[in-house]
């Protein structure tokens, strides 16, 4: 590729023109920070760009230098990242610090085989920092080069299936110059252009190379089988102040939230009932079930949570779990799930704002 009238040189010509500025992307002309490149594309994993704009702002005001970042508590790492979901991907972050800062003289490698050898860094992460961080080229296909290039070539299998031959045309496509800004252009085309519904064909770049266009289909592209419903999970949840102060524990540091603050619930179970047993509640007091629910979706389940709430004000905390106070439930990283069970039960004005709120009144009795 690289000739005047190819995909690609067509398509860096707009980038040029039309590229996105983001605070990880690297200005026209400057070489890109590796590290930026890197947190970026791992917060970026099954996150939309506005979601992660003000966490990555966050974590570079923080933590300016990988060798900053490697010698955080992993907690704090962990209460930074809350609300970002995927918290797996927050611990190997801090692993994957740690181990550029100790096994790479805090370097990162440039290969995609090196790269693919350190903590959190996954086939498209790898070839992401080669190609934006390095300027390597590899290729790189996100959901959005995915959706491009299964409209160019106008690729009939379903999605997963059709993985191998996307990949493989994305490809022919890359080029062996600024294949990183090639990468970027995909992902900003795929984006702000060609998007999953009434794509703007008219402003596209390549639209005399998409064969999706040529056929008049280009929103039946990507195909995809269609996904099973998520199973649904139940749980009892309870919330309980002691004056200022409100009970928690930490999640174990493996598994879905690992290592961030919640209220202590009963089990997740597969569709169970609402109703608590006695058994469930970490301490005794009039508990009192408040109307509604809290409903949260995650990547394989939806759960859907009862809240009881209590007032007690000379409980001691059970083992493992322990009081703080409900103005500094921010310094907790509660992830989302929790910061709906801190609304519901009341919380959420009192952590912001420092003051003493009641707790709702339930309208029915455990």
């Amino acid at each position: 590729m690289g000739s005047a009238q190819s995909p690609a040189s067509e398509l860096l010509a707009w980038y040029d023109r039309h590229r996105r500025r983001l605070p990880w992307r690297a200005e026209p002309g400057a070489i890109a920070d590796p590290y930026a490149v890197w947190l970026s594309e791992i917060m970026l994993q099954q996150t939309t760009v506005a979601a992660v704009q003000k966490y990555f702002v966050a974590f570079m005001t923080r933590w300016p230098t990988l060798a900053d970042l490697a010698d955080a508590p992993v907690g704090e790492v962990m209460k930074e990242w809350a609300g970002l979901g995927y918290y797996a991907r927050a611990r190997n972050l801090h692993a994957c610090a740690k181990a550029v800062a100790h096994e790479h003289a805090g370097r990162f490698p440039r290969s995609e085989k090196a790269l693919l050898a350190l903590p959190g860094i996954g086939p498209y992460t790898a070839a992401a920092i080669a190609a934006i961080a390095f300027d390597e080229r590899a290729v790189v296909v996100d959901s959005n080069v995915e959706r491009v290039v299964a409209r160019l070539a106008a690729i009939g299998t379903p999605l997963p299936e059709a993985k191998p031959a996307i990949r493989a045309f994305a490809d022919k496509l890359t080029p062996a110059v600024r294949p990183g800004d090639f990468a970027q252009a995909m992902m900003d085309l795929g984006a702000t252009i060609c998007t999953p519904q009434r794509p703007a064909c008219a402003l596209c770049p390549l639209r005399e190379f998409c064969r999706a266009f040529a056929l008049g289909e280009q929103e039946r592209f990507p195909i995809k089988t269609s996904r099973p419903e998520r199973p649904l999970r139940t749980a009892n949840i309870f919330v309980l102040r002691a004056g200022d102060t409100v009970l928690v524990r930490t999640r174990a540091p493996r598994g879905l939230l690992g290592g961030m603050t919640e209220f202590p619930s009963s089990e997740w179970r597969r569709a169970g009932t609402s109703l608590a047993s006695a058994s469930d509640f970490p301490v005794a007091a009039h508990w009192q079930r408040l109307p509604g629910r809290v409903e949260h979706i995650f990547t394989h389940f939806a759960l859907h949570l009862t809240v009881y709430a209590a007032a007690a004000p000379g409980a001691v905390a059970p083992h493992g779990m322990r009081f703080v106070e409900i103005p500094r439930l921010h310094h907790e990283g509660l992830p989302s799930v929790m910061l709906k069970v801190a609304a519901h039960a009341g919380l959420a004005q009192a952590r912001r704002q420092g003051t003493r709120m009641p707790i709702k009144q339930p309208s029915a009795s455990a």
